[in-house]
């Protein structure tokens, strides 16, 4: 999923974005409109220059000035032209400007209507401007309508460069604000990505709690946070102090009747007595050991595999003191894993055990990264595991009581540890013979 800092920094630029081209279309139509309205109001005061320059006599006849008031009507090819049009809808006089021009369609305008519009001649583009007027005389009313016109290249010009200035400063306003946006979002967020570190470092292992002083709207959540780390943990020790204390507690009482049944040697029942006891035995010792398995927790620091390893075979190498195997080590000194290292050593320990006990010359222990997982094994010389017994081990649900015969629960143990930890276990021959067990554990 997208990070909060993106979402919000995405949703937010999308906003501005759509505010910022919401307000360069309002100016701009507001613009185009008020020089449209601009360009109307020049040509009326033309067309009245023009209407004053004009005169009727009274057989109606139309008369103008050869000097007009507005110049620009007398300098042919002007931009700008007029002429008028009589009751018959026919031209009565038009400027010089007109000269050689295609005019548009006549029209006569009942008195005191006024059109202005945008038409395009010959393929080109130009502001019209009609005024309907009734010329009254001694001796009749004459109506005639006055026009103007005038290309539209000025007021385009106009309107291209407005709105060049208008996009280009808005676009500069935008990156501005963009980026006032982001170092504001970043300030916003910063005490969340704080947060994020904190959980990151306690989760590494490198601080047990999250320590920093945080606003009032997170001071609830890392508060919260504090308290399940710490009754996680102290649920954790009371849970494993309670099976120690339940593993003392059957202790002597089971020691006591293994003695009560080896008195009673003669007795029929003597055997089976100590062989239910033994078992009962075993399977305290593997639900008490799969019990304090502690799985991964917040906190939890990283522990290389050499040094455990290292340990380990040393121990066993005095229990097993009537055996000297040629002992192979292939372990990176870099490897290491987020893992309790008491489950460690528990699982190291029972798979280095079993190979001291069936082995005949030799043990290999290896460990490699492969991707985003941890590949341990474990190989020895020995007789092996039958197929039929590994397809039973690895069955799910498999209790201590049904373990591997001669390799006591240690495998089951093993098992239990692994499948706490999200990993996997697999069973195999080893060439020539012998047994090879691989764990596969995650890199977390």
């Amino acid at each position: 999923m997208m990070s909060l800092n993106k979402r919000i920094l995405f949703s937010a630029t999308g906003v501005l974005l759509v505010f910022i081209v919401g307000i360069a279309l309002a100016l701009d139509r507001a613009f185009y409109d008020s020089a449209r309205l601009g360009v109307q109001d020049r040509m009326l005061a033309r067309l009245l220059m023009l209407m004053g320059d004009a005169e009727v006599d009274d057989d109606g006849k139309l008369e103008m000035p050869t000097n007009l008031l507005d110049t620009e009507f007398s300098r042919p090819n002007a931009n700008t032209y007029g002429f008028i049009v009589n009751h018959t809808e026919k031209v009565v006089w038009q400027s010089t400007s007109a000269l050689n021009k295609k005019l548009p369609e006549l029209r006569l305008l009942e008195k005191g209507s006024k059109d202005f519009s945008q038409i395009v001649i010959s393929g080109e583009s130009f502001f019209l401007y009609r005024f309907g007027v009734a010329w009254t005389t001694e001796t009749g009313s004459y109506p005639l309508t006055f026009n103007v016109i005038t290309d539209t290249a000025l007021f385009d010009a106009q309107i291209e460069r407005y709105r060049e200035d208008l996009w280009g400063w808005l676009s500069v306003m935008a990156v501005l604000l963009l980026v006032t946006q982001m170092l504001v979002l970043r300030w916003g967020l910063q005490p969340m990505r704080q947060v994020s570190i904190e959980l990151s470092a306690i989760e590494s292992g490198k601080q047990e709690n999250v320590v920093g002083n945080y606003p009032s709207e997170l001071k609830l959540l890392t508060d919260s946070i504090n308290s399940l780390i710490n009754h996680e943990r102290k649920q954790q020790k009371r849970y494993r102090n309670a099976l120690a204390d339940l593993a003392h507690s059957l202790k002597t009482p089971l020691a006591i009747l293994h003695n009560a049944a080896t008195v009673q040697q003669n007795k029929p029942e003597e055997k089976t007595v100590r062989e239910q006891i033994e078992r009962m035995d075993n399977i305290i010792q593997y639900q008490l050991r799969r019990a304090a398995t502690a799985g991964s927790s917040p906190g939890m620091r990283p522990v290389y595999l050499l040094p455990v390893a290292d340990r380990i075979i040393k121990t066993v190498c005095k229990a097993h003191h009537d055996k000297n195997p040629e002992i192979t080590i292939a372990i990176d000194n870099t490897i290491n894993l987020r893992i309790d290292e008491g489950d460690l050593m528990e699982l190291l320990g029972n798979l280095i055990d079993n190979a001291f006990k069936w082995c005949d010359r030799q043990i290999v222990l290896s460990a490699e990264r492969h991707q985003k997982q941890i590949v341990i094994q474990v190989k020895d010389d020995g007789p092996g595991i039958p197929q039929h017994e590994i397809t039973r081990i690895l069955e799910r649900g498999v209790r201590a009581d049904q373990s591997i015969p001669g390799h006591g629960i240690g495998l089951a143990i093993v098992k239990d540890i692994i499948q706490v930890y999200g990993g996997d276990l697999s069973i195999e021959q080893n060439p020539p013979r012998g047994a090879c067990i691989t764990i596969y554990l995650d890199v977390k």
